[in-house]
């Protein structure tokens, strides 16, 4: 046990030193945290609410009061890109854990016991995979309405498929290894098995996935909303702000209220992208 101890520590030790080689993984990183910090302790980076308008300082240009200045109604642009990336990173990390969720148990599931409960659950997420994603939570957005938690439910439920077919392949050739029979020789519970022995040494692309995913989940609630069919219009978040400057008037005159959001939203999704490239280097060096 010892030395299996020791083991994991050397590995867990490899996989930092990969990580930190990858440069643009790192300075990704960093920008993750910052942003992170930004958006958890905004009260301590802006003394403007979010909604409060100040319609005597209506499309003020950035300056020293007003960092990324103002918009239509006055409201400071920075505390609203603030506190509206709280609303944006909520749904993409808690969408992106759920979906994964979903997608590790019935994977492990399908790859674990396969014959006809792998043939059903296989056949229910090419179903799910056979709809452009967009079009589907389109489609259920206009069934339950808008909302964060309805955002989030609509992208939980379309997107657990490539967790579940990740770990299911993942299942389909760990189930085989001889660790996996002995366990079943020794008459240990099959949910044992799957959940304690198996899941761990499975699990490191769905780490990946979730990643990624994060940052697909950003865009998909900045388009939805950018078109008037993800966060009510009420809420700030990244996908509000850039709907509320996309006339042609705002554009052709008040380039801030449009860049800044744009910005923020390129700048954390190409961050939370190169740490997932920088993840699957390491958990995965031949992929």
């Amino acid at each position: 046990m010892a030395k299996s101890t020791g083991q994991r520590r050397s590995y867990a030790k490899r996989q930092l030193e990969a990580f930190f080689s990858n440069r643009l993984a790192v300075v990704s990183s960093v920008i993750v945290l910052l942003f992170i910090f930004a958006v958890v302790f905004a009260p301590l980076l802006t003394d403007y609410p979010p909604e409060a308008p100040n319609l005597r300082n209506r499309t003020a240009p950035p300056s020293r009061d007003h960092l990324f200045g103002t918009d239509k109604l006055g409201r400071d642009l920075f505390s609203r890109v603030l506190y509206g990336g709280r609303v944006s990173i909520l749904i993409g990390v808690v969408s992106a854990i759920g979906g994964a969720t979903i997608g590790v148990i019935l994977g492990s599931i399908a790859g674990f016991f396969g014959g006809k409960i792998d043939a059903v659950l296989v056949r229910v997420s090419e179903l799910f995979l056979t709809f452009p994603s967009m079009l589907l939570n389109l489609i259920l957005v206009a069934l339950i309405g808008r909302g964060v938690f309805n955002l989030i439910f609509v992208f939980i439920i379309t997107g657990w498929m490539t967790p579940f077919r990740l770990i299911r392949g993942r299942f389909l050739t760990l189930r085989e290894e001889t660790y996996v029979l002995v366990c079943r020789a020794f008459g240990v519970p099959e949910i044992t098995i799957m959940f304690r022995h198996i899941l761990p040494n499975a699990i490191s692309p769905i780490i990946v996935a979730i990643t990624i995913n994060t940052a697909n989940y950003i865009l998909s609630e900045a388009g939805m909303s950018f078109i008037g069919l993800g966060v009510p219009s009420s809420v700030p978040s990244w996908g509000n702000i850039l709907n509320a400057a996309k006339s042609l008037e705002v554009v052709n005159n008040y380039w801030w209220m449009w860049f800044f959001p744009g910005l923020v939203i390129s700048l954390f999704v190409l961050a939370v992208n190169f740490v997932g490239d920088g993840l699957r280097d390491v958990f995965d060096p031949k992929g």
